[in-house]
């Protein structure tokens, strides 16, 4: 069974930097993605970023570009969220997700973790 499990949350000020971490187990990830959602309060969960497996590619929702970067430690199955220039509207709970990459779905989540940016 697929298990991812974020970690690395926290307070931080606005223009700071966090990086989260997503420890990802159960399977060997080849042709799979791995990616980070948020959700703000009173608001839907939204796509931060995604990133491939096997060659390491990502994608940026507009918000985030030029300021997020995800990574992954093939050897250690980590997939990192680096946070910088943050602002208060980053503010939520931060939620890794890994499913296939031909597949239009997530097979697992993780049970979030809380970035708070003040400003």
């Amino acid at each position: 069974q697929v298990k991812v499990v974020e970690s690395g949350g926290g307070l931080a000020q606005a223009g700071g930097s966090l990086r989260l971490s997503c420890a990802a187990s159960g399977r060997t990830f080849t042709n799979w993605r791995m990616a980070w959602f948020r959700q703000a309060p009173g608001k839907e969960r939204e796509l931060v970023g995604t990133i491939t497996w096997n060659l390491g590619s990502t994608l940026y929702t507009d918000s985030v570009k030029g300021r997020f970067t995800i990574s992954r430690d093939k050897s250690k199955n980590i997939v990192y969220l680096q946070m910088d220039s943050l602002k208060s509207e980053d503010t939520a709970v931060y939620y890794c997700a890994a499913g296939p990459t031909m597949a239009t779905g997530y097979h697992a989540w993780g049970q979030g973790t809380q970035v708070t940016v003040s400003s």
